[in-house]
């Protein structure tokens, strides 16, 4: 078996699109992502706000797309791909985050899986693999559904480099959770390790060709994946191997990937990738994989949401309160959810915390995308545009909006929702192409 392969590369505003297609190139993305089917670009959507390091960003979804086009792939057979969850807006985010400023630029198809598409019921989808899963037969002993139209399709998962108060860090592992698990995906959450470790041998079975690629131009530290300390890194990474860039992405960090993660140790130990960084080939700017940024890490200073959240499922109040998220009581914790991010902490907290980063190149590339010139060349962004104090939300405004949230997350309770058809955990419909 070759042995696995990250590429990282050092970037700026001015180069950043070239080097988001020689960084691809530098991964073999080619020998994985095939030609012929059609590649679902999976957004990485943490907040529906802007926040530095916390989702997909508009030079990374837009680098990947010009790579593609430039090597020859068909633009009809590229799409964006979303989830949503009760506590995150996608429309919202892929608006706050300039995402579908790029998939409207570059004329493609925008798909948001929880609106119109079928999902199948997942022995339908692998049949036999389902019982080797580690955790998802006990978590839905009913069984689950996945998105239909991933059966056949490539992959390309673009997250971020930060941390996460469940998982230590989250990565191209992670991204795949909201993609492949629709209802209730938070009864999952005790044994998030496990389920993130059953995901990948979904994703490996059902999909054509399985790619990452991941923006570390902000990076967040803290307790990610939303109240984080982001910090400027200019890296990028690229892989076939989803277990070695979330290894090598937790070096970075300053992380043991198998002592400190235990999706990767677990991974790896099934033979799911390569978690161990001394066997993993770094190629492009060899020296930058080689850095440590000495990361705080989400347990330092946590939230008072993620500390209760941590109580909840492994501490003191898992026997009392746990149960009721997986009955009709449990809309009390989407609430309560919205109300601490949207309406207190990022109100109160993200303009100090985004303080260090907003007049960096990379923010000022955010403020203007759209309205600063592309060089010549195509290579990037010479001119950043200047420095916008709007970057961050907060008044009368912002509030409103955060009530608007707190309805959609009551409204979008899979508790109080009936199951859509499309939903439905057993299809109507054979799928013979679908356990290979």
């Amino acid at each position: 078996m070759p042995r696995a392969k990250v590429a990282i590369l050092r970037t700026s505003p001015r180069t950043v699109l070239d080097d988001y297609h020689r960084l691809m190139n530098l991964a073999g993305y080619q020998d994985v992502v095939a030609r012929d089917a059609d590649t679902a670009l999976k957004v990485n959507i943490s907040w529906h706000f802007f926040f530095p390091g916390a989702s997909t960003v508009p030079w990374q979804l837009d680098g990947v797309i010009r790579a593609m086009l430039a090597d020859g792939y068909r633009k009809d057979l590229i799409h964006a791909c979303h989830n949503r969850t009760v506590v995150i807006d996608s429309h919202l985010g892929e608006r706050e985050n300039k995402q579908i400023d790029v998939v409207n630029a570059h004329g493609l198809r925008n798909i948001h899986l929880y609106e119109g598409e079928h999902w199948m019921d997942i022995r339908e989808a692998v049949g036999d693999l389902a019982d080797k899963f580690l955790c998802l037969n006990q978590v839905y002993p009913k069984g689950f559904a996945i998105p239909r139209r991933f059966i056949g399709e490539n992959i390309i998962h673009l997250p971020t480099v930060k941390t996460h108060v469940f998982t230590t860090t989250t990565g191209a592992m992670k991204n795949a959770f909201g993609g492949l698990l629709n209802e209730h995906r938070h009864w999952t959450h005790p044994v998030i390790h496990e389920t993130l470790v059953d995901l990948l041998m979904i994703q490996k079975r059902i999909h054509r060709g399985v790619f990452a690629v991941m923006d570390g131009t902000f990076a967040g530290d803290g307790p990610g994946p939303r109240c984080m300390v982001p910090c400027v890194k200019n890296v990028i990474l690229a892989s076939a191997d989803q277990v070695a860039i979330d290894a090598v992405a937790a070096k970075l960090m300053g992380f043991d990937p198998l002592r400190d993660l235990k999706f990767v140790r677990l991974a790896h130990d099934l033979g799911l990738g390569c978690g161990d960084v001394r066997d993993i080939d770094i190629v492009g700017d060899v020296d930058a994989g080689n850095e440590n940024w000495h990361f705080d890490g989400p347990f330092k200073q946590m939230t008072f949401a993620s500390r209760n959240q941590h109580r909840i499922y492994w501490g003191p109040l898992k026997g009392p309160i746990e149960w009721s998220l997986k009955t009709w009581l449990a809309p009390w914790a989407y609430v309560a959810s919205v109300v601490y991010h949207d309406m207190f902490w990022y109100p109160r907290y993200a303009k100090d915390k985004m303080e260090g980063v907003l007049g960096s190149d990379w923010a000022r590339l955010f403020a203007n995308w759209g309205h600063v010139a592309l060089a010549p060349d195509g290579r990037g962004f010479p001119d950043v545009g200047p420095q916008s104090a709007g970057l961050t939300r907060s008044g009368i405004t912002h509030m409103l909006e955060g009530l608007r949230l707190v309805g959609m997350a009551v409204a979008e309770s899979p508790e109080l929702k009936p199951t859509s058809p499309t939903h439905r955990a057993a299809s109507q419909t054979p799928c013979p192409s679908a356990v290979r």
